[in-house]
């Protein structure tokens, strides 16, 4: 299968760590995959603070870039969801099935769902409490919402259970948000500090060594209060774990 490896604008400037292990695995795991140089921003930073519109020439600029791959598979929830929901407004000439949006997933969800892998090759002998991301979770389906009467499930533990020499464990409200939600972490600094600091402490709480979630957005909030804090806890996101070589 042909993949068009996105990844976005953050991740590219301040991690781009995350960005090279999403190809070293997708690699690993038998894709064929390539990484468009030309590609931008998908846009969500300006829908996100109110300009949607503004973000039309850039969706139309992904469309384009990303149509000849069969999936275009990226490590970060958020921007995901953009694409899939945002797109089909700001594109002209829209064609359901067809453009980018039908297309993208974000990279643990395409692991789990598309590539199912009975194992990988992988070693990671530390303790980690799984970060879940608002979007991943309520958008994408990445682990079961705590507020829904259904049985629990969750695709980044399935995929982090096949590392060999991992512990895994969740703190306390699982899936109760870390306070950075883009443009809300700017607009309400005070309110997301805080929540932020709430969800390190339930984190470090666990006794995990690091934090390891799907977005690195949300890391990267909780990395300013542990860096603040000076706390021990590190975090990493979650395809550095699965990309560690045995």
């Amino acid at each position: 299968m042909k993949v068009g490896l996105f990844i976005p604008c953050y991740i590219n400037a301040v991690y781009p760590e995350v960005g090279r292990a999403s190809y070293e695995l997708l690699v690993r795991l038998g894709c064929d995959v390539e990484y468009p140089l030309d590609q931008t921003c998908c846009g969500q930073p300006m829908a996100n603070a109110g300009f949607e519109r503004d973000a039309k020439d850039l969706a139309e600029r992904m469309n384009t870039l990303f149509a000849k791959y069969d999936y275009v598979v990226g490590p970060s929830a958020s921007c995901v969801v953009f694409v899939r929901e945002g797109y089909p407004r700001l594109l002209d000439n829209y064609k359901e099935h067809a453009c980018v949006d039908s297309r993208i997933w974000e990279i643990c969800e395409f692991i789990h769902d598309v590539l199912k892998p009975a194992k990988i090759d992988a070693r990671f002998p530390h303790k980690v409490s799984l970060q879940n991301s608002c979007h991943g979770v309520r958008k994408l389906g990445l682990s079961s919402p705590s507020e829904l009467s259904v049985p629990y499930m969750s695709k980044l533990r399935d995929l982090l259970g096949l590392v060999e020499g991992i512990e895994i464990v969740e703190p306390e409200r699982r899936d109760e948000c870390c306070g950075f939600g883009g443009m809300f972490a700017v607009e309400e600094n005070a309110v997301s500090g805080r929540m932020g600091r709430d969800k390190v402490r339930a984190h470090v709480a666990t006794g995990a060594e690091y934090i390891v979630g799907a977005d690195s957005s949300c890391l990267m909030h909780m990395q300013g209060i542990i860096a603040h804090d000076k706390l021990a806890v590190k975090t990493l996101h979650v395809v550095e774990i699965l990309n560690s070589k045995l």
